[in-house]
Formats: structure tokens, sequence, C-alpha cells
């Protein structure tokens, strides 16, 4: 087996160059140039049936033999047109005549309100796509050169910054897998006429003529009247976002640099951040969203996160919230992370919980509770009442130790729970008495190692009869930061 040479880096807003004549051969050099040698390399195309992939797929199937890379589609059937399911029979009658497996991926589009069912339909296709991808292949996209233009145009009229404008880049990585668009330089003329002298059969989606999406507006009105001025603005535009994408490598760079030293684990130090100058910031706190794999705030955010959050007293605890997302100040530190559905229900109390048919309870913001058995865990089960309940914290809450008792808030403290999280702390318990506060404590009564003739690791004795004999742990899953 030949040894793989590694991909060349590709710099960070590096043009393209844009042919003259486009084919398999052209595509075989940019391909190296991007990720070095696909031989042995597996690619998989996202394959929506339409002009655009079907020529991607048509001059890959060409390359494949010539170049040694294995090759697959994805067809995404988004459900959304009456002749869905005929576009991706379609797509798989063409991608077979070229033997190359395609699979139909059927996805539900659900638009909340006021959201894009562009947006909402990029998404879900993003995500079953990525969904479906091994992990050693790389996701091949048909994005061309009047992709690219539209993009930034999209971006400029949304207010984006430097991440929006520099649009679309060769390569990159979305949820750490490969995605390629060899494609960029190629005007969409080129691909018709590939296409035409091959005999590639396509499908014609008719929402692409529907002007109330923005990106077909800009197609059909906007981008042929910019072009009768401007003849060139596609590969124009698309040097700008090169130029873009190469001052956004650089703020990242320089957002890294002074990231480091406010750097705590997962969190960062307000008193660090408080020494940047504003605009530092902002670019500081940008790069540390995107490393979470988090959405970026919007303008306004933005500039509440930089200014009155990180000026804000130590104790007063100011959260600040936006789709997808919630950045929390504790003391002298930010945390920040994902705001999943279930965290926009409410904690759940269970009143009956009959651990030995039911191990695993869904607490709603809460969490998961379960009780896993384990010949190592510190609950005894001979011990522990058959049906117990679940509850929260009231206020007031004290638990019994080997030395006296003690408040469940002082627990939660050492346990090192943010304030905010204390509150879904769910507590197991059994008429007024706490068996335990999630998997942080256990009540000595209920222990292992408080059975009369157990040692801590034993199970014989009474622990060896009954369906609630041995050992076992809790375990909680719980949501947002600790």
């Amino acid at each position: 087996m030949s040894k793989r040479r590694p991909a060349p880096p590709v710099a960070a807003g590096e043009s393209l160059p844009a042919p003259r004549h486009f084919d398999h051969l052209w595509l075989g050099a940019q391909l190296r140039r991007l990720i070095g040698s696909p031989r042995g390399r597996a690619l998989c195309v996202a394959y929506s049936g339409g002009l655009d992939s079907s020529a991607l797929l048509c001059v890959l199937a060409a390359l494949r033999a010539r170049e040694g890379f294995t090759l697959r589609a994805l067809h995404v059937n988004h459900q959304l047109q009456p002749g869905a399911s005929d576009w991706a029979r379609q797509a798989q009658h063409t991608a077979g005549r070229l033997r190359i497996p395609c699979e139909v991926l059927k996805v539900a589009v659900r638009r909340g309100r006021g959201e894009s069912l562009e947006a909402v339909a990029r998404a879900a296709r993003y995500q079953a796509l990525l969904s479906r991808l091994r992990s050693d292949e790389c996701l091949v996209t048909a994005h061309h050169q009047e992709d690219q233009l539209e993009t930034l145009l999209l971006a400029l009229m949304r207010g984006s910054g430097l991440r929006g404008l520099s649009a679309m880049g060769p390569v990159s990585r979305i949820e750490g897998r490969c995605v390629l668009r060899p494609l960029l330089p190629i005007a969409r003329v080129q691909l018709e006429e590939y296409a035409q002298k091959r005999g590639v059969v396509w499908s014609e989606d008719p929402s692409n003529a529907d002007e109330r999406f923005d990106r077909n507006y800009l197609r059909r009105i906007v981008v042929p009247r910019l072009r009768a001025r401007w003849p060139g603005v596609a590969t124009t535009v698309t040097r700008s976002a090169s130029h873009l994408a190469q001052a956004r490598a650089l703020l990242e760079k320089l957002g890294n640099e002074q990231l480091s030293p406010a750097r705590d684990g997962p969190t960062l130090r307000v008193s660090v951040l408080r020494r940047l100058p504003p605009a530092e910031r902002i670019n500081a706190l940008r790069v540390w969203f995107t490393e979470q794999a988090l959405p970026l705030p919007d303008y306004d955010r933005m500039g509440e996160i930089a200014g009155p959050m990180l000026s804000a007293r130590a104790d007063g605890m100011p959260c600040v919230r936006w789709q997808g997302a919630e950045l929390r100040r504790h003391g002298d530190r930010l945390l920040a992370y994902p705001v999943r559905e279930s965290q926009k229900q409410a904690a759940i109390e269970v009143e009956r919980w009959n651990w030995r048919t039911h191990p695993w309870l869904s607490l709603g913001s809460a969490g998961e509770l379960g009780l896993v058995r384990d010949r190592h865990g510190d609950v005894r089960l001979a011990a522990l009442p058959g049906v117990l309940s679940v509850r929260y914290r009231r206020g007031g809450e004290r638990l019994g130790g080997a030395h006296g008792r003690f408040a469940l808030k002082d627990l939660l403290q050492r346990k090192g729970l943010v304030p905010w999280a204390r509150e879904d702390v769910p507590l197991v318990m059994h008429d007024h008495t706490v068996v335990a506060v999630a998997d942080l404590w256990l009540c000595p009564q209920f222990a292992a190692h408080s059975e009369s003739g157990h040692s801590g690791t034993s199970h014989s004795g009474a622990g060896r009869s009954g369906t609630a004999s041995g050992r076992a742990r809790f375990r909680w899953r719980h949501n947002g930061a600790d």
C-alpha cells in the first residue's frame, strides 16, 4: 500500500487559480493542491441531483481510477417539494450509471417562528450529511464562483463581520469533519458546458425560481445586473473575500495569543480580558466562542458582553443569552455553553421512583438521574427503599455525616457547582430523609460500607439474596455548565 503524502497547508484566504478549461485533469490538480495526493482517500459528494453537483459527480467519476480514491454520494431529501422523491430516485439512477453508491437521507425540516426556511433547510442538510460521513471521509460540495459571490452579498446584507465576509474556504472543518469545495474558482457556465458535452442528466428544483428566497433573489435579479455592469464581478468579489479571510486569520492568531493568559480550564478570567482594549477584547471573545463551536452573538449582545458584563461586580453573576448559547459570569470566571432544547424545560420532580423497573429518570432541565448496578458501588441496594422520590432544594436542607449535620448549600459549594446550577441538583428522598444528593453525596445509612459484616467490597451475607442484592451508584447526567 502506498504511503499517503501529507496534505500541504492551504493558507487562509489563499486565492485558487481560475482555469480557462474545466475538466477532470484540472480537478485532479486542484485536489492535490488542497489535500495532497488523493490516492487512498475516501471522498463523499453532497449530491443534490442539480446541475452543479451532477457535474461534480461526473468529473470525480472520471478521475477516480486515475487518482485512486474511493467515491460515494449522499442525497438529502428535504421532503419540501412534491417531486422530492422522484429527484431522489433520479439521483440514485444517475449515480448508479457512474457506478457510484448513492444513499438517500430523508430529513424533516421544521421551521420555528421567525426562522428562515433557507437557513433551517441548510442546517438540516448539513446535519444529515455530517451524521452519515465516515471518520476517514472528506465531504465534497459543488459550491462554485457564483455561490461565493452570493454568500458574500448575503453576509453584507446581514451586517456580518470578517467570518461571514470571508465567505467559504476551499477546505474547512465542520464538527471536526473535512469539507472540500474544489469548484470555488469555477464559473457556473463552465459546469454547464461540461455537463452538456458529457450528456449529464440533472434535476431542476422549481423552488430555485422562487424570488421570495434571498439567495434566489440575488441569483435572478441582483447578480445579472451586477454582471452586466461589471462582467468580472464574481472573480473580483471572490478575491476580496480572500483578502478578508487573510485578515481574519491574522485576527484569530492575535486572539489566541491574547486568550492564553486568560484561560482557566474551560473558562476565561475576567480580570485578564478587562486589560484588553475593547476591539481586541471582542476579537478574543469571538475566537473563544468559535473554539467551543458556539454560535456568535449578534452585535448588540457582543457589546453587552465585552462591556457591562465584564465590568459588573464580581458577585453580580450576570448572564447573556442568544440563540443556541448562554454566557455566565461567576466571580472572575466566564463560562459559555450551548443551550439545548431540554434546558428550556423546567426541572421535573418525581413522586414515585421504582428504581428496580426504571433505573433512569429524565428530569427536564436537571438532566438525567440513574441508579446503575456496580459491584464496587457505594450504594447498598439491600438497604435502599424500593420506591424513592426526587425533588430539588427548597432552602435550609441539612445532611447527616460522620461528624454531625451540615448544610446542603455547603456541600454544593465544596463540589464547585456554580450558583445557577445548584437549583437543578436532584435530591433523592425517602419520606423526609435525603438519601442522596445526585451523585455528589450519599447518606451513610445506605452506604455499602455501613452494612454489618460488610467491608465495603464484599458481596456476601444479606446482600446476596433478593432482587435488591448487590451494589450500585447514582449517576447524574446534568445539563449546562458546572
